[in-house]
């Protein structure tokens, strides 16, 4: 007999629960049998073997044989990548043409002065940002402060930075706006069902509104506080995206993960070699690659997350590194690479984050590949890419309506919105520097990301949203939080003609 939905108590129990309708757990099986062992790699491994399987029955010798090979090291060994004689890329014989900027990576020491520092640099280029648009509002105060002393029905403009929100019992949103001067409060009323498009259209803009949020507003005074009509984000202004007159394309990819068990290496060997022409699968398109951008998390790291080390095939952070950067010298070397961290990386985790230091390259030597930080900025044949590993995308799913791991360019559009890579202090760790580097003050024609390890594109006002997906396979947290990430996608762009490509390396 074969257990159901609902059997036994403790590990068996919960074993049963988290592979409910991915494999039928045998009635050999007992708790004994899961005594110290680790759940989420247990859990991980099961649905990876069974995934593709026509039989999803797992018995007792099917969990041992499992449970050997978690035990077993499976370090990534060097892929050697043979090029192919008949591959002649056009890309080799096109002049690179770009520019890469870093942002500025400060020392603090994180005193109160720091955070007022940060918080009023943030706050003076957001203000800036939107004053430079000629909003049309007319009647913009020089300070909040001034507005007390306005008799109610005046029309004015203010800029300032949230302080906190709040709905009242009437569904109505209240803020408390503040700019260096003082508080004011605004009202943004609940629309009934008879409002214009524009009414619901600024009440949904009140709603999405968070802590620490730059924006201008515009209304009528009334007693002490002003009933707003008219909100406006620093956002990106809309805009033609750039476009190559070489016909050369851009690779990008996140999430590698080198260290961890669960590695794509077959995917990520397949990737290598298609891109050194060895794989007959759109090789036009590989023959056009000349930059690739890799937005963080090379590898897994030590010490990230609690027991990562029962989850990781290699456990010298040197060796991780070593083995990733030995990926890296299969790249042809006509290709340009621009490598920066992310919070798995061996780096401050605060942000802005530095590049990978020279200590863990040891001997990679490679003139076409350069170590960039997180995020910067990068013009690849007139392209402009923003390119930042994404931890804070986190922050911005868990606080804002809308937006959701399943579709991550709903959170990129926030943050363009809020011209903020981090727009929710606290929300992840930033460093409190007297200028703020993450604050985006060019408009990128691509913003890529990663870090949540799922595939997603798609365009706001001209610049083009992707997040670039993940080497590594869906692991056990993965499991328990409902995340389905898409691995071994490689989305590529063609600069001349603006078109978005994606290789599918597990099909190959």
């Amino acid at each position: 007999m074969f257990w159901g939905s609902c059997v036994g108590r403790g590990a068996l129990l919960d074993f049963v629960s988290r592979l409910s309708g991915k494999a039928i757990i045998s009635s050999d099986i007992t708790d004994a049998d899961l005594r110290d062992v680790d759940m989420e790699s247990l859990v991980a491994s099961v649905i990876d073997r069974y995934q593709d399987s026509a039989s999803k029955i797992l018995g007792r010798k099917e969990l041992e044989e499992i449970m050997v090979g978690m035990t077993m090291k499976k370090e990534p060994m060097q892929i050697e990548v043979i090029r192919s004689n008949d591959f002649k890329p056009a890309a080799k014989d096109i002049e690179p043409e770009y520019r890469a900027r870093d942002v500025r990576v400060e020392r603090t020491s994180s005193s109160v002065t720091d955070f007022v520092d940060y918080f009023q640099d943030r706050f003076a280029r957001l203000r800036e940002i939107l004053r430079s648009y000629g909003t049309g509002f007319g009647g913009v105060v020089n300070s909040i402060e001034s507005v007390k002393g306005y008799m109610s029905g005046r029309d004015l403009a203010v800029v300032g930075m949230v302080y906190d929100k709040v709905v009242t019992a009437k569904g109505n949103v209240m803020i408390n706006l503040e700019d260096e001067s003082g508080t004011v409060k605004v009202l943004f009323m609940k629309p009934s069902r008879k409002t214009k498009d524009e009414q619901n259209e600024l009440y949904d803009s009140a709603s999405k509104l968070m802590k620490d949020d730059v924006i201008a507003v515009k209304g009528k005074t009334w007693n002490s506080l002003i009933i707003a009509n008219r909100m406006l984000w620093p956002d990106v202004p809309l805009h033609q995206q750039a476009r190559s007159e070489e016909d050369v394309a851009i690779a990008l990819l996140s999430d590698v993960h080198v260290g961890h068990k669960l590695f794509m290496q077959k995917q990520f060997g397949k990737f290598l070699e298609w891109i050194n022409g060895s794989v007959d699968n759109r090789k036009d398109l590989a023959e056009k690659i000349k930059y690739l951008v890799v937005a963080g998390d090379l590898v897994d790291g030590i010490g990230i997350y609690p027991d990562q080390d029962s989850e990781l095939a290699i456990d010298d952070i040197y060796k991780q590194y070593s083995v990733f950067f030995d990926f890296m010298q299969s790249i042809p070397d006509y290709i340009e690479v621009f490598v920066i961290p992310g919070n798995h990386d061996a780096v401050q985790r605060a942000e802005p984050q530095p590049k990978v230091g020279n200590g863990f390259l040891k001997d990679f030597k490679r003139e076409n590949v350069h170590m960039m930080t997180n995020p910067c900025y990068l013009n690849l044949h007139g392209v402009k890419i923003l390119a930042y590993h994404g931890t804070s995308l986190d922050s911005v799913i868990r606080s804002i309506p809308g937006c959701s791991y399943g579709e991550p360019t709903t959170a990129m559009k926030e943050i363009l919105k809020r011209r903020h890579l981090s727009p929710i202090y606290g929300g992840n760790i930033v460093v409190p520097s007297k200028n703020d580097a993450l604050v985006i003050n060019e408009v990128p024609d691509i913003l890529h990301m990663g870090h949540i390890h799922k595939n997603g594109y798609d365009a706001y006002h001209g610049t083009l949203l992707i997040n670039s997906g993940t080497w590594q396979g869906r692991t056990g947290y993965q499991i328990k939080q409902g995340h389905v990430p898409s691995p071994g996608l490689l989305p590529i762009y063609e600069a001349r003609s603006a078109k978005i490509s994606v290789m599918d390396f597990n099909e190959m």
